[in-house]
């Protein structure tokens, strides 16, 4: 099943103090490496970004926000609307374990819904997240009304919400590397002592 992913990059990265997309990771950005995880098993990727200049080196589809100033939503929207197929997985450029075969799977939920959202331990992760092009049009009737949170969104629109029992051949550990957030210098530090002290460039 064709789908293509969408990472957002529009952040602007308050607490890290710096482009959190920018930062080297065993040699590698960020960015770069959310990139590579997931271009074998999508044949299109989309950069949402309002700073194309900076990320011209990856050499991927870029679009910039319809709705300025309005969060991931806004990116969500953009990253829609320039996609040609009807499914999407959708990651925010601050997951550097970002897993290609998690996101396949959680395609395959797609079909009949309008969005599947990983709950992990609880905690919802709609940037990691698979959403049919249409939503595009209900993300910016949300943001013409003032509402700017992924939640609205969410509650306007049929949702698979799976949890751990749903996702197969992923023990906590992966779980807990994949949905990591690098928001904090604390956790880039976390980060680069996870994959420069692996035998391999991923944990």
């Amino acid at each position: 099943m064709e789908a293509s992913a969408i990472i957002l990059a529009g952040g602007k990265s308050s607490r890290m103090g710096t482009n959190k997309s920018l930062l080297k990771i065993n040699g590698k950005t960020n960015i770069e490496r959310i990139r590579d995880r997931l271009k074998s098993s999508f044949h299109d990727i989309i950069l949402v970004t309002n700073n194309q200049k900076a990320f011209e080196f990856l050499e991927v589809k870029m679009v910039s926000d319809e709705f300025t100033g309005m969060g991931p939503l806004a990116g969500l929207h953009a990253g829609l609307k320039a996609s040609q197929d009807e499914l999407n997985f959708v990651a925010a450029c601050d997951m550097p374990f970002v897993s290609a075969e998690l996101a396949k799977k959680m395609i395959n939920y797609g079909p009949s819904v309008d969005a599947v959202v990983p709950v992990i331990n609880g905690k919802c992760h709609p940037l990691f997240a698979v959403y049919r092009k249409e939503i595009a049009e209900k993300a910016a009737k949300c943001m013409k009304n003032g509402h700017l949170s992924m939640r609205h969104l969410l509650d306007q629109i049929t949702v698979k919400y799976i949890t751990e029992k749903d996702i197969a051949g992923f023990d906590d550990s992966e779980l807990e590397h994949i949905f990591f957030n690098m928001n904090e210098p604390k956790d880039y530090k976390k980060v680069k002592r996870l994959v420069e002290g692996s035998s391999k460039d991923g944990f």
